[in-house]
């Protein structure tokens, strides 16, 4: 850190000022992430890496306890696999990057890095599969993918992102769609019980489903701006890229038959969308599950006898249990620790000095609240367990009454564009279901259709006319702005 930065916390700029500068700010004052040499492409920093590892955890837990087992398959695709798949490859042409050397040798066919890895994958589930009794095929792979984007936001919209695919093949139809389903629950389970993300999943329109898809589900978050944040999807892909690569499998009659296909991925945009729904003006709020550093000791007068000790002496006991930093660095302020570590985000901030202890006690500051509380050494490891587990709820809490409060209902154009204006969100209404309805909101407003919610969840609104054209219709759509 350079000598400017020394004595002070750079400002961060407002949220309600400006939006977009205040995201630019966060991820590059708490060291997230930086921009590399190529354009669009990040450098994803310690701090920003120690979240993903941490999502990727939680996902990857639950993707085992499914029965899902990773697997790795190669960055370059040939030319001739992606074009198999007409719909598909339309889908991406646009945004793939292409290697037509190796060396100085110009290749034989071209070979592109790969944007989404269906067209991989399934040309090596034709070479495994034979039976149905190899049946379900339940794999993932965790690694990078690069799709060329115009406009690009660290996180949200880079040119290169981790993520995870996976890519599970069934005997029946029935089993490929349990199997979509059950996934989409796994990210909506995940992102709102460890990253305090409330989501709302259904079901996306045609104009928006994954090219190649028979249909596509989605969890779609709100953030603080009132845009929505596609957080997940899940592909039910039929027998597209099976019957265009040529998967078949004897089936139960002893006859050929091909596979139903699934298909399911999050990436690293959940760090832009843990950003954006729960920092504030003063930086980053992580919820603990996802947190680097759950607790932060900072010795207050440590040049004092004995205050460094005891310092490090509960680091290392909250270690055993929690993901601990004590700061200890020399020409530094209290105050001057107390902001960083607030604009890192860090859960807990314990001080402990003197006075603490000879009263055998320390001071906890919430991020969330920014409550402190003087509380005993004694017990402290349970106290600390159950302050992160009442925070990681009232993230979520906050969350869930932001979105809820920013969700609007609109019977026509007219009053869709001005509960759009007056309070930026998610706005419900029904829709006919023609795609030149879609387009002409879209076109009009900015906003999509982000996702129909399921049957439990669909209400009739308006006498179920549509929104658009004022025809009668059966489904009620949550449409917003969206990253």
């Amino acid at each position: 850190m350079g000598k400017k930065d020394k004595n002070q916390v750079k400002e961060i700029t407002p949220m309600d000022v400006d939006f977009p500068q205040w995201y630019t700010d966060v991820i590059s004052k708490t060291e997230l992430c930086d921009y590399s040499p190529v354009k669009g492409f990040m450098v994803i920093r310690p701090y920003g890496y120690g979240i993903w590892e941490l999502i990727q955890k939680h996902f990857d837990k639950r993707f085992k306890e499914t029965g899902h087992e990773n697997m790795y398959f190669p960055l370059l695709i040939p030319e001739s696999l992606l074009t198999k798949e007409a719909e598909h490859v339309e889908g991406f042409a646009p945004e793939v990057a292409w290697v037509t050397h190796g060396g100085e040798k110009e290749l034989a066919e071209r070979l592109c890095v790969r944007p989404t890895s269906e067209t991989i994958i399934c040309s090596m589930y034709s070479k495994w599969l034979n039976s149905y009794r190899q049946l379900p095929f339940l794999y993932n792979q965790w690694c990078s993918v690069v799709r060329w984007e115009k406009t690009t936001r660290p996180f949200l919209r880079t040119s290169e992102f981790l993520w995870q695919e996976g890519h599970t093949i069934h005997e029946t139809a029935e089993e490929a769609q349990e199997e979509t389903m059950k996934m989409l629950g796994v990210y909506k389970e995940v992102a709102e019980n460890m990253l305090a993300l409330p989501v709302m999943v259904g079901q996306k329109s045609e104009k928006e489903k994954f090219a190649g898809a028979d249909a596509t589900y989605t969890m779609e978050a709100l953030m603080h701006d009132g845009q929505a944040l596609q957080s997940g999807t899940s592909h039910n892909l039929g027998q597209h890229f099976t019957k265009a690569f040529d998967i078949t499998f004897l089936d139960r009659n002893n006859e050929q038959a091909y596979p139903f296909h699934a298909s399911w991925g999050v990436s690293t945009r959940l760090i832009g969308g843990i950003i954006m729904v729960h920092g504030d003006d003063s930086g980053l709020v992580l919820p603990p599950e996802i947190a680097p550093i759950q607790l932060v000791v900072i010795p207050v007068a440590q040049h004092k006898e004995g205050v460094l000790d005891k310092a490090w002496e509960i680091g290392k006991a909250l270690g055993k249990a929690f993901r601990i930093k004590v700061d200890d660095q020399d020409g530094y302020s209290p105050g001057w620790k107390f902001n960083q570590w607030e604009m890192k985000g860090v859960p807990i901030r314990l001080e402990i000095g003197p006075r603490d202890i000879e009263n055998n006690q320390c001071v906890l500051a919430r991020r969330d609240t920014g409550e402190k509380v003087s509380v005993s050494l004694d017990g402290l490891e349970e106290t600390v367990k159950a302050l992160l587990a009442e925070i990681q709820q009232n993230l979520f809490d906050k969350a869930q009454k932001m979105r809820e409060e920013k969700t609007s209902v609109a019977a026509d154009m007219d009053q869709f564009k001005t509960v759009l204006k007056e309070n930026p969100g998610f706005v419900k209404a029904m829709w006919c279901g023609d795609r030149a309805c879609e387009d002409k909101v879209r076109e009009e407003t900015g906003a999509s259709i982000r996702c129909i919610p399921f049957e439990e969840e669909q209400e009739t609104l308006f006498e179920g006319k549509c929104v658009c054209c004022g025809k009668p219709a059966e489904k009620m759509a949550y449409f917003a702005r969206a990253y």
